[in-house]
């Protein structure tokens, strides 16, 4: 289907699921090992990720990248556990929260994907509140991401549907949308980007994620569905290496938010997306991609961790070192 081009194209990167390779003709650092980077390529961390990889920020810096792919939205979570990769600049932070409590050696540096994210109906539906989700069926990232702990969490405290209220219907965005074409679910969480990208199928608004979060919080905050984390071994070993990475996804931020076209195109040829899909992406840059990890986004995922234990979503206690703020704070000092 031509509405769902963008997602679907994303299998590209799927078909190079946990492939790695260091990009060629680049400088290589004088450390002793490369830097594992890896991303999901089914979602928002796709274009971020293609524009690393094509504009080498982070070669640029001196590092020695190996991008790892994942067609997955928790394999980056479950590939830092099991040091099949060093460092994932959009792993789940639901995800992240749990491997953390369960002990797993890693360390969130940064806060990088704000909750774009909306609840949508057809337009035709009998459904005209997040209320009326009582008994229905909602498609939404697997149980296990953030989009699934936060939807959970939203519907739960503003609206008294408990998660045994409703189903989750999980599937990428590609499949979410077919389902609501294909009347396989009631309602779906998509993100802006997919929706923007609809044209079979015209959707209403139930509600977005951060306007149910300020609504469950009382705060301006907006949550986030991705982190960037590494694993703590090799954070100690390398700590001056993870700032400059850091410092170059910065730069890829600040090149994208002023380069959309160029981004676009990286996405056409990257990914094989079609033009409107591409420009879809890059006009939405700067609402779907963060380099951040100022006091306001630690409160905002120690609240985010609360709430989802709260509410069951998750279980386990937040580390009390699971936030490192050095790398980030140093990345400011390099040019």
């Amino acid at each position: 289907m031509q509405a769902f081009a963008f997602i679907r194209r994303a299998a590209f990167g799927a078909a190079l699921a946990a492939a790695s390779f260091t990009l060629p003709g680049v400088m290589r650092a004088a450390q002793a090992e490369p830097i594992r980077v890896g991303y999901w390529t089914s979602g928002v961390s796709l274009g971020f990720g293609a524009v690393l990889e094509a504009q080498k920020f982070l070669q640029q810096r001196g590092l020695d990248v190996q991008f790892v792919r994942f067609a997955d939205v928790n394999a980056p979570n479950r590939a830092l556990a099991a040091n099949a990769i060093d460092f994932a600049f959009a792993a789940p932070a639901a995800a992240v929260f749990s491997s953390a409590a369960d002990g797993v050696p890693v360390k969130i540096v940064l806060a990088t994907q704000p909750a774009d994210v909306e609840f949508v109906v057809p337009e035709d539906s009998p459904i005209h509140a997040l209320a009326d989700l009582r008994g229905r069926k909602v498609g939404m990232s697997p149980p296990g991401s953030s989009v699934a702990a936060i939807a959970t969490a939203v519907l739960q405290h503003n609206d008294h549907i408990a998660a045994a209220d409703f189903s989750i219907v999980p599937g990428n965005e590609a499949r979410l949308a077919q389902f609501l074409v294909q009347k396989q679910v009631d309602a779906a969480a998509l993100r802006s980007v997919t929706i923007a990208q609809l044209s079979e199928l015209k959707v209403r608004s139930l509600g977005t994620f951060g306007g149910e979060w300020k609504k469950l919080t009382a705060s301006d905050a907006t949550p986030y569905i991705g982190v960037s984390a590494v694993r703590t071994d090799f954070l100690a070993r390398h700590p001056d290496d993870i700032a400059k990475l850091i410092a170059g996804m910065r730069t890829a931020l600040q090149w994208g938010a002023t380069h959309r076209s160029e981004v676009a195109a990286i996405l056409r040829k990257s990914a094989n997306l079609p033009a409107a899909d591409a420009d879809a992406y890059a006009s939405r840059w700067s609402d779907i991609n963060r380099v951040t990890f100022e006091p306001l986004d630690l409160d905002t995922l120690k609240r985010e961790h609360r709430i989802f234990v709260d509410g069951g979503v998750i279980k386990g206690t937040l580390p009390a070192d699971l936030f490192v703020t050095q790398p980030y704070a140093a990345s400011k000092a390099l040019h």
